[in-house]
């Protein structure tokens, strides 16, 4: 699965993804997933969606993104609260209402918001793909690790380790939601 979208200057990915919020022992008080602009270029997210399924699920819920993500920059999409955790997320840029587990799921980047169907969707549309945790379907060659209420699972470099290996490019980390405010990351020269 490919994240590159017209040129390799203009690309996006899933930065981070957060399944714990408002559990037991959670900081924050909401799920989350960040998108991370590592190219040269702004990219508009119009008509584009962010798309979780389960570890085993073939259905997949579906949130539709808005707004620019400029170079270096992150999007953060808050997703469904739980009852716990102490702490709301810094301003959300979009907010959804699909809530991830913890442990393990599939997160797409899709340039649609047709909902994709099948435990491990493939197609042009699908931009950026991780699969955490014990799951049916990832990117690469192995899943990203299993996070749990205080752990995300965090693109490695700030967002900038792209291997097309789910298991190489993310790590189990403290969950540090992002938004357009955050200050940016270079990844290789850019922005």
């Amino acid at each position: 699965m490919a994240n590159v979208c017209g040129s390799p200057n203009q690309r996006v990915v899933i930065g981070q993804v957060y399944g714990g919020g408002g559990n037991a022992g959670a900081t924050w008080t909401h799920d989350f997933v960040e998108v991370f602009n590592p190219g040269g270029v702004a990219v508009n997210l119009s008509g584009w969606s962010l798309q979780y399924s389960s570890a085993s699920g073939t259905t997949w819920q579906v949130t539709p993104l808005s707004g620019t993500v400029t170079p270096g920059r992150y999007l953060l999409v808050q997703q469904l609260p739980g009852s716990g955790g102490t702490m709301p997320l810094p301003t959300p840029d979009v907010v959804g209402s699909v809530g991830l587990a913890a442990g393990a799921g599939k997160v797409a980047l899709v340039r649609s918001t047709t909902a994709l169907s099948g435990a491990c969707p493939v197609g042009g549309e699908i931009v950026d793909f991780v699969g955490y945790g014990g799951v049916s379907c990832f990117e690469g060659a192995a899943p990203a690790p299993a996070p749990g209420a205080t752990l995300s699972v965090m693109r490695g470099a700030g967002g900038c380790a792209d291997t097309q290996n789910n298991g190489s490019d993310f790590t189990v980390a403290s969950p540090t939601p992002r938004n357009t405010s955050t200050g940016p990351q270079t990844c290789g020269g850019t922005p």
